[in-house]
């Protein structure tokens, strides 16, 4: 069998149609791929969705209905990185609407209860310079917010 690189299985409670659809929205260059159906020998209703092939932002996953057992947590999350503040914000309100919650430092979990980290691009720079006191600056505000502010970041690196 040929690798092709890795599959994100994310696994829902009989949502998983619906949450693919979303991702794709979300994203560009996504799109929907191959949908798995049960059949009669089940164990879900004949008809009913087993699992959905998806493409967001040119990432694999399948969406898994597999039942209550398993929900998503904090230890896992996936990082979008994003060129300036709109890109941010656009992630931002995207992924937290519709029951999504906005966590700390840049953290959210969306309608689904996927954790994501929306990370403008130049905060890992930042946050790692040489100079101990710039990095502890912009950590500090970045301590400080949820949804991530680059024009405030950029002030607090530079020592405004």
């Amino acid at each position: 069998m040929a690798s092709e690189g890795f599959t994100t299985c994310l696994w829902f409670d009989g949502q998983a149609e619906e949450a693919a659809h979303y991702y794709v929205s979300v994203f560009k260059n996504s799109s929907i791929g191959r949908i798995g159906r049960y059949t009669e020998a089940g164990p879900g209703p004949a008809g009913s969705v087993i699992a959905v092939d998806f493409v967001a932002n040119g990432h694999k996953f399948i969406a898994l209905n597999g039942g209550p057992q398993y929900t998503f947590n904090e230890a896992i999350s996936f990082q979008i990185y994003c060129d300036g503040q709109e890109e941010v914000d656009y992630y931002w309100n995207k992924l937290t609407e519709g029951g999504g919650e906005p966590g700390p430092c840049g953290w959210l979990k969306d309608r689904y209860g996927v954790s994501w980290q929306i990370i403008p691009d130049g905060l890992i720079d930042m946050i790692g310079d040489p100079d101990p006191e710039k990095a502890a600056r912009t950590t500090r505000a970045m301590l400080s917010m949820g949804k991530l502010d680059i024009a405030a970041l950029e002030k607090a690196y530079a020592g405004e």
